[in-house]
C-alpha cells in the first residue's frame, strides 16, 4: 500500500510541474517565437511547437544537421523559401533528397516558370496542351526537354568521365550550374548551386529513379565507351556513414536529422548508423535529435512514418533522441515548415559558419577506414557461414549467428 501511495504522490508531483495550458490572446504584435511559445499548446500544434524547439536546439547545441527531402518540394519552391536561407545561415550541414527535386529545380534557371493550376481542370486537356501537372502546379512539357538538354550537355564534360559517388556527382553538377547562373544573371540560385557554393554534400539514394539519370542512360547509348560516367554505389553508402562518423568526432559531436516527408532520403540517411555499428563494428549511438514532418500514419509499418522509438530499435537514433529529442509532426511539410523556418531565422543569432562537409569528405572516409581496419580481424569472422552448421536446437541459433567472438 505504501508503494502505491508513493507512486501516486510521485505522479501527482510530476503532473503539478507540467506546463499549464493557458494561451494568451493573440494581438497580432507577437514575434513568431512568442506565438509558438503561447498559442500552440496541444495536438498537432504542440507537435509543431516541439518541432521548432528541437530545430532551435539542433542549432544551439552545434549539431551537424542532416536534412532529408522527399516529395515534389522544389517545384513547390520550398528550397527557395526555406532550404537555401537555412544553408546560407549555416544551419544545414548535409542534404539527402530525390533526383527529381534537383532536376525540377533547374527549370527555373533556364527561364521556365512553374505556375499554379487547378487540379480539377482536366488532365486530358492539359495533356493536349502539353502542360505537365504535379497536383496544383504545372509547367510546359518544353521545360522537361530543355532541362534534359541542359543536364546532357553538362554531363558530357571531361570532369564527369569517371566513377564517383552521388555527393561528388552533385558537387560537379552544382559547380556547372553555378557558372551558368552567373552567365545568365539568375537572381534566385538553385539548390544545386547553393550546396556547391557552401560545400553541402548532396546524397541521392535512388538516383536511377529520376530524370537526371535518365539522361545518363541516353548518353551511354549514344556515346558508348566515350561516356565513362559511372556511380559507385558501394562508396556512396560508405561515404554517408563516414560523414556521420566524422561529425560525431568533430565540431560539437552532435548529430541531428530533420526529415521533410519520408521515403528513400529518410532511410538512406538513417541507415548510416546501423552500417557503422552493426555491419562495420564501429561504435556509434545514433542521431541525438530527430524531427520529422510527414502526413503518413505511423501504424502501418511504413518506413516513411516510423517514429524515433522504432528507429532506435534499429540503432538509428539514440536513447536521448527517443526520450527528449524527437517529434513526429503529423502534417504536410509545405503547411508548417516555412512558418517554422521564419520563426528560427527571425532570431539574428541563428547564424553560424558553414561546416563545409563536402570539403572534408576525404578526411571522413580516411577516418572511417582507419577504424574499420582496427577491427578487421573480428570483422573477418563475420563473413563466413555454412548452412551445414545450423544446430538442430533452434534455441541456440543466436550463438551461431553471433559467434563466440561476434562483433555485432
Amino acid at each position: 500500500m505504501a508503494k502505491n501511495q508513493s507512486t501516486k504522490k510521485g505522479m501527482r508531483a510530476a503532473y503539478a510541474q507540467a506546463r499549464r495550458v493557458n494561451p494568451r490572446p493573440i494581438t497580432g504584435r507577437e514575434r513568431p517565437i512568442e506565438l509558438l511559445e503561447h498559442a500552440f499548446p496541444a495536438y498537432v500544434g504542440r507537435q509543431e511547437r516541439t518541432g521548432y524547439e528541437l530545430m532551435r536546439r539542433s542549432f544551439d547545441e552545434g549539431a551537424s544537421v542532416f536534412l532529408t527531402l522527399s516529395g515534389a518540394m522544389t517545384p513547390a519552391g520550398l528550397h527557395q523559401s526555406c532550404l537555401i536561407p537555412l544553408i546560407e545561415r549555416g544551419v544545414i550541414s548535409a542534404l539527402t533528397t530525390t533526383g527529381a527535386n534537383l532536376y525540377h529545380d533547374a527549370h527555373r534557371i533556364i527561364g521556365h516558370a512553374i505556375r499554379e493550376v487547378n487540379p480539377n481542370a482536366g488532365d486530358l486537356q492539359m495533356r493536349l496542351a502539353r502542360v505537365i501537372r504535379i497536383y496544383d502546379l504545372g509547367f510546359w512539357e518544353e521545360a522537361l526537354l530543355d532541362t534534359d538538354r541542359l543536364f546532357s550537355a553538362i554531363m558530357r564534360g571531361p570532369e564527369f568521365q569517371r566513377k564517383m559517388t552521388t555527393p561528388e556527382f552533385h558537387f560537379l553538377l552544382g559547380k556547372a550550374v553555378y557558372r551558368i547562373e552567373k552567365q545568365l544573371g539568375v537572381k534566385q540560385p538553385s539548390l544545386l548551386s547553393t550546396c556547391y557554393k557552401h560545400a553541402v554534400p548532396i546524397w541521392v539514394g535512388a538516383v536511377q529513379d529520376g530524370s537526371i539519370f535518365l539522361n545518363v542512360v541516353k548518353l551511354r547509348r549514344l556515346l558508348g565507351e566515350q561516356f565513362k560516367f559511372e556511380l559507385d554505389i558501394n562508396e556512396d553508402v560508405y561515404s554517408m556513414a563516414a560523414m556521420q562518423h566524422y561529425a560525431r568526432h568533430h565540431f560539437n559531436k552532435r548529430l541531428a536529422i530533420w526529415i521533410l516527408g519520408g521515403g528513400v532520403p529518410k532511410n538512406y540517411t538513417l541507415q548510416g548508423e546501423p552500417l557503422l555499428d552493426q555491419i562495420l563494428g564501429v561504435p556509434t549511438q545514433g542521431f541525438d535529435i530527430d524531427v520529422q514532418f510527414c502526413v503518413d500514419p505511423v501504424d502501418n509499418g511504413a518506413l516513411s512514418s516510423c517514429p524515433a522509438g522504432e528507429g532506435h530499435t534499429w540503432g538509428k537514433v539514440s536513447v536521448e533522441a527517443v526520450e527528449t529529442g524527437s517529434v513526429y509532426v503529423h502534417t504536410d511539410v509545405t503547411a508548417v515548415f516555412p512558418w517554422l523556418t521564419h520563426a528560427l531565422l527571425s532570431d539574428p543569432k541563428v547564424k553560424r559558419r558553414p561546416q563545409r562537409l563536402m570539403d572534408l569528405m576525404g578526411d571522413a572516409v580516411k577516418l572511417l577506414d582507419r577504424d574499420v581496419q582496427r577491427r578487421r580481424k573480428k570483422l573477418m569472422e563475420t563473413i563466413d557461414w555454412h548452412p551445414g552448421e545450423v544446430p538442430k536446437d533452434t534455441g541456440h541459433h543466436h550463438s551461431l549467428v553471433r559467434g563466440e567472438h561476434g562483433t555485432r
